[in-house]
């Protein structure tokens, strides 16, 4: 079978990196592997100007991407391939009925759901590997579980078997607190999904799987949940757009219908990456230096605080907040880095030059691309889209390349059996 890739929401390349092992020199980019990426897609819809697109044909070339909204690819134009690969936007996925009787989407925002779901069905392709914030098990707020949920019966409905885990990146060695849901699926045609079929569903997820094998957990069992998704039981999206409730833990998988969701505790990894190891050396540019009039400011922003607010309806109410490390402990792995980092924000790292002299600065563009490990000075690219203030953006909107890598690694293995 074929090493071939397509990669929505591509972004600056984080998929791609990861996969390939990508290395870059400053001036030349080295693919270690030879995944054969034959499709890409990334077109931000907010802004007139497309940076991450703009970083993604610098590296890979010209033809390697096209900016250009998913809603209006016609899928059949999609090259055939073995992996679909993305990191897609967390949004509303709910279904509704239109007057026609026909399934339709409620709000604008879940339509990048529908887009994948329009690929998995007009492409089929053999795997999937997915990436997304964690709150994706969760929501929405009113009913738990339902926008997973429904894309597992999606998933289901095209013929799949699923496993997904939330992975903290700092918990197995990688420089950063970040925590996302990574979603592995396998279509019924393939090797793999014969040979998981014969293995415990249980054990899928503690031992056997795709997230086992590279994520160790520990054997201890701290909660569980299960439940149905097939046919049988919700007639389609819609019944079980209405219907479906299920608290969705850390871990799981879905083979059949049959959901097994478990509270998992990872086997952490003793030599972590620490933000200490992520800074560069050397003499700092100046304007990375917080100045004397903004350092309150930032103190205050770091801070606990008790604030009282006010609700829509005029209504008062007592807003809290514990305070953030100020500076940023250099013997640990970073936070979680947000779209905002370098701004004066809560949010960001503040890196202690010296602390005596109360001199502090933001990390620098590299910093920002070595915590989510692309090569230095990856999005250091010749376009007016992607200014310095949209480098710490890329960085916050991609994924740890690390995490793909390891995966990546084991996804070829799982490729070349089917041969």
């Amino acid at each position: 079978m074929e090493k071939t890739v397509v990669e929505l929401f591509a972004g600056v390349g984080g998929f791609r990196c990861g996969f390939n092992q990508v290395e870059f020199d400053g001036n030349k980019v080295t693919e270690k592997n030879n995944w054969n990426f034959v499709w890409a897609n990334q077109w931000e819809p907010s802004t007139k100007t497309q940076a991450a697109f703009d970083c993604y044909t610098e590296r890979f070339g010209e033809d390697s991407c096209i900016c250009q909204d998913i809603g209006e690819v016609d899928k059949t134009v999609i090259p055939d391939h073995t992996v679909l690969v993305g990191g897609f936007p967390c949004q509303d996925y709910s279904v509704a009925r239109s007057l026609s009787n026909e399934k339709g989407i409620e709000g604008k925002k879940g339509v990048l759901w529908w887009e994948i779901a329009e690929v998995l069905e007009t492409k089929q392709p053999p795997f999937v590997l997915l990436e997304n914030v964690d709150r994706l098990l969760r929501s929405p707020s009113t009913q738990r579980g339902r926008d997973f949920g429904i894309m597992l019966r999606t998933f289901l409905d095209n013929g799949y078997a699923v496993e997904w885990r939330v992975i903290n990146a700092a918990e197995y060695g990688f420089p950063q607190k970040r925590r996302r849901v990574f979603i592995f699926a396998y279509h019924e045609s393939t090797n793999y999904y014969k040979k998981m079929l014969k293995v415990p569903l249980e054990q899928i997820v503690y031992k056997k799987g795709i997230f086992a094998k590279n994520f160790q957990i520990k054997d201890t069992q701290l909660d569980k949940e299960h439940a149905n998704i097939s046919p049988k039981k919700y007639e389609d999206l819609i019944v079980l757009n209405n219907e479906f409730d299920l608290h969705f833990f850390n871990a799981g998988c879905m083979v059949n219908g049959e959901i097994r969701t478990y509270k998992v505790e990872p086997v952490e990894c003793k030599n972590n990456t620490l933000l200490k190891d992520v800074l560069e050396n050397g003499e700092i540019d100046e304007k990375y230096i917080i100045s004397p009039e903004k350092l309150e400011k930032w103190k205050y922003l770091k801070g606990s605080k008790k604030l009282e607010r006010k609700k829509p309806n005029g209504e008062t109410y007592c807003y809290s907040e514990g305070a953030i490390a100020f500076p940023d402990h250099l013997d640990a792995p970073a936070r979680t880095m947000l779209t905002s980092e370098s701004t004066t924000n809560r949010s960001s790292h503040i890196i202690a030059v010296d602390e005596k002299k109360d001199l502090y600065r933001t990390l620098t563009p590299v910093e920002a691309e070595r915590i989510q490990m692309f090569p230095d000075n990856w999005t250091n690219i010749e376009s007016k889209a992607m200014t310095e203030r949209r480098r710490y953006f890329m960085m916050g909107n991609a994924l740890v390349v690390g995490i793909v890598e390891r995966l990546g690694k084991y996804l070829k293995e799982i490729v070349e059996a089917e041969d």
